[in-house]
């Protein structure tokens, strides 16, 4: 058996994250995938080596990408040798590329890789409706043109309307903010508890693009150089009119407190150590460990709460404390999830019944979550989430010089991603 050795996160880029049917409208997802690629090509001088493994992922995926990853490689100038394949766990997808590629150079596979992700909701493939699929594939059946013509006398005008893609479990039928709307009713998350949480979402993004944290983290693409989903004038009146989006009715969650449909790519480069210190590059943080759980959503648990089993699987596993990091990374797909999943770690019933703790894992120190904002104030191009947020927390712990980072991920089908990074 080999002895397995640290990865290490080296760096990572991505587009600027902008509102879905704007800037972006016009590119197709490899493209803004390949931007992110070259971006981390000419950075690290990548030109002719061959990247031990590539994993990239996409959630609003087309049959016309199958080979996503291969394509996006190759065509943003990497060595021919370097392989690639495609990989899609919702909006964890990203972190799930990293954790792979992580994997693999820890036991000795390779020495480099690269995870990353790409979604635009302006570029989602349509399908036909299943009666026109079956026509245009049993077309070719038909052997004579009267026989062509009676199999279309059978289609009918709504058979030609395209099926549009949607963020709706299928083992419910209900979108995940009608989910999370059940979520925080259940926890007893309140309207203003929501806006609060997303206005801070928008205040600490807003300073750090002030300070430059995330220059060296966007790469300009199609002219355009920052995020576009970012207030920084917005107030907490300005949140409070706006209207329910899930629930009309009765609901709490709004455009304001939740993330926005959102276009963009990111990419992560790791390697081992041994490679880091040959070509003279940085290790900004090593990865230690990942976790992966579910929930039975169906069964009446929160479809969001599955990263309250990971983190606690991962606690467990390293033996820590969910007081012992520097920095948490919580994807903030809702207000009222990232609300939820706070109050079910300090719930004492929860942790015994669900996580099979004895005491609660407690109370995070609000002032070290999210510090430079996070999904609801820069956006959520699902399978890039993830490398955003690795990135950003690698650079916060080379930043510091010293500590311990907790990343958590929900995603649709009742699942959790989280991770751990050391600097």
């Amino acid at each position: 058996m080999k002895n397995l050795r640290d990865s290490f996160i080296v760096g990572g880029i991505r587009t600027p994250f902008v509102k879905s049917m704007g800037a972006f409208n016009d590119l197709e997802r490899i493209e803004l995938m390949i931007a992110t690629l070259q971006a981390l090509r000419k950075r690290y001088n990548l030109d002719k080596l061959i990247v031990g493994d590539v994993a990239l992922g996409a959630v609003m995926n087309s049959s016309g990408d199958w080979n996503l990853a291969r394509e996006a490689v190759l065509r943003a100038g990497y060595h021919p040798n370097t392989p690639a394949y495609n990989i899609q766990r919702a909006c964890g997808t990203g972190l799930e590329a990293l954790v792979q590629i992580a994997n693999k150079i820890s036991l000795g596979q390779i020495e480099t890789g690269i995870a990353g992700g790409v979604d635009t909701n302006s570029d989602l493939p349509l399908e036909l409706q299943q009666d026109l699929q079956r026509f245009f594939l049993n077309l070719p059946q038909a052997k004579t043109v009267l026989e062509k013509i009676k199999a279309a006398m059978t289609l009918r005008p709504d058979n030609f309307k395209p099926r549009i893609p949607a963020v709706v479990e299928p083992q419910t039928g209900l979108s995940m903010g009608q989910h999370t709307e059940l979520m925080v009713k259940a926890w007893g998350i309140s309207r203003e508890a929501q806006d609060q949480f997303a206005y801070e979402s928008h205040q600490k993004a807003a300073r750090a693009k002030a300070e430059g944290f995330f220059d060296d983290l966007i790469v300009p693409v199609a002219g355009v150089k920052a995020d576009g989903i970012l207030r920084a004038d917005t107030t907490l009146d300005k949140l409070a009119k706006l209207k329910p989006a899930f629930d009309r009715e009765n609901g709490t969650l709004t455009a304001g407190n939740s993330s926005a449909l959102t276009d963009g790519a990111s990419s992560v480069l790791l390697a081992s150590d041994k490679i880091i210190q040959e070509r003279g590059w940085q290790a900004l943080a090593r990865f230690v460990d990942a976790e992966s759980a579910a929930v039975n959503f169906v069964g009446g648990e929160g479809l969001l709460m599955a990263p309250t089993l990971a983190v606690n699987q991962l606690l467990k596993r390293n033996n820590l404390k969910l007081q012992d990091f520097d920095f948490y990374e919580i994807h903030e797909a809702f207000a009222g999830q990232v609300l939820c999943t706070l109050k079910a770690w300090e719930d004492a019933n929860y942790c015994k019944e669900t996580l099979g703790r004895s005491e609660p894992l407690g109370r995070i120190d609000p002032t070290k979550i999210n510090v430079n904002g996070s999904s609801l104030a820069i956006g959520h191009p699902f399978a890039a989430t993830g490398g955003r947020i690795a990135a950003t927390l690698a650079k916060l712990l080379h930043q510091k010089g010293k500590g311990r980072g907790l990343i958590s991920i929900c995603t649709a089908g009742g699942m959790g991603v989280a991770a751990i990074f050391e600097a």
